[in-house]
């Protein structure tokens, strides 16, 4: 079916509304009327797939804005599309993001077809370790409770004993009883978790694994430095994939999530936000009277993900963007994502 010139205007003007108050572009596309019309079919294409489908399209806030905005049904941090995958019931799933999270919504959904739009959308965190990389880690620490961060794969999640994300992590390995947390795969957030934890009186000891985030760890205290001394009453926001000597030099520290909470309840002249640029844009888009300087980096695994791959994933996905895990795993790794749904706080 190809849309009528008025749908397609009506469709522009739509998106227009969201999406003028992007600057925080990685393509340096400037949105007008124009370049919003350029998209209107193919985000009418897709919406009307979606219905066709009984399918849902869960985005990331790090994938393209006109994704976000032009097709999702649901948008937000890991925490939300997991309980958002949960939830959905759908005949289809489409996870606009990078694959463990597909993997996710598999987990929790077994019954849906889960599709990507691009199989290479990975992660540098959850691709620095794989299930025989962790069954050797808990021979070597066989007392330890093994704790992974959502960013990992179905076999770590399978291996493990809980999975947390950045904005429950604290709080649920706070309150776990063992005194041995075997952390992973997040080198950088089991830093952070220690010094949150020392400074709330908790005693455990934290093992880690040796990944990062290639974005986050990008960033330096002395960025945070010259921004303050540009920008007076600048508020620092950052995640807790940084590296300690980052969190403990700024405003704030939460997951995507808290971060966006934070900047729209708070006020400051402007904001440095370190983290993906995707949430930049959100930010621009959901508080246009908000200021932002620069600092925030790309993920090129995010920026994979595109309306057109969507739009194919829909129509007819090729065997390799359709998620299948071995049923012997899924099950493992749901009881360690219920564990985490059981133990994660409820306001």
């Amino acid at each position: 079916m190809i849309a009528t010139d008025d749908a397609v205007e009506i469709e522009a003007e739509r998106l227009f509304g969201s999406l003028m108050h992007v600057e925080c572009d990685p393509r340096g596309r400037t949105w007008n009327l124009d370049t919003c019309r350029e998209i209107a079919p193919l985000t009418l294409e897709i919406n009307r797939l979606k219905k066709e489908q009984g399918a849902v399209i869960l985005a990331h806030s790090y994938v393209e804005p006109e994704i976000i905005y032009g097709v999702a049904d649901f948008r937000g941090d890991s925490y939300f599309l997991s309980m958002k995958a949960k939830e959905a019931r759908a005949k289809v799933i489409v996870f606009a993001g990078v694959v463990f999270m597909a993997e996710t919504a598999k987990i929790l959904s077994p019954a849906a077809k889960v599709v990507v739009p691009d199989r290479q959308s990975g992660c540098s965190l959850a691709d620095s370790l794989n299930g025989d990389d962790l069954r050797k880690l808990k021979s070597l620490y066989p007392d330890a409770t093994v704790v992974c961060y959502i960013n990992s794969t179905a076999d770590v999640k399978a291996e493990s004993d809980v999975c947390v994300t950045s904005g429950n992590v604290y709080h649920i390995v706070e309150h776990l009883p063992a005194k041995r947390i075997l952390f992973v795969p997040d080198r950088l957030m089991g830093q952070n978790l220690r010094d949150e934890l020392k400074r709330r009186g908790v005693q455990k000891e934290i093992i880690t694994s040796d990944g990062t985030c290639m974005v986050h760890d990008e960033f330096g205290p002395g960025d945070i430095a010259l921004a303050r001394e540009r920008y007076p009453g600048l508020k620092v926001v950052a995640h807790p994939e940084c590296t300690p000597e980052v969190a403990a030099a700024s405003d704030f520290v939460g997951s995507t999530g808290a971060m966006m909470k934070y900047v729209k309840t708070t006020g400051a002249p402007y904001y440095l936000m370190l983290t993906e640029c995707g949430l930049v844009g959100r930010l621009q888009v959901e508080s246009p009277e908000k200021a932002f300087i620069g600092g925030c980096r790309l993920c090129p695994y995010m920026k994979l993900n595109s309306l057109e791959k969507i739009r194919d994933a829909l129509k007819s996905p090729r065997p390799d963007q359709i998620i299948t895990i071995p049923e012997e795993i899924r099950l493992k790794a749901a009881r360690c994502i219920e564990r985490m749904f059981e133990l994660a706080p409820t306001d």
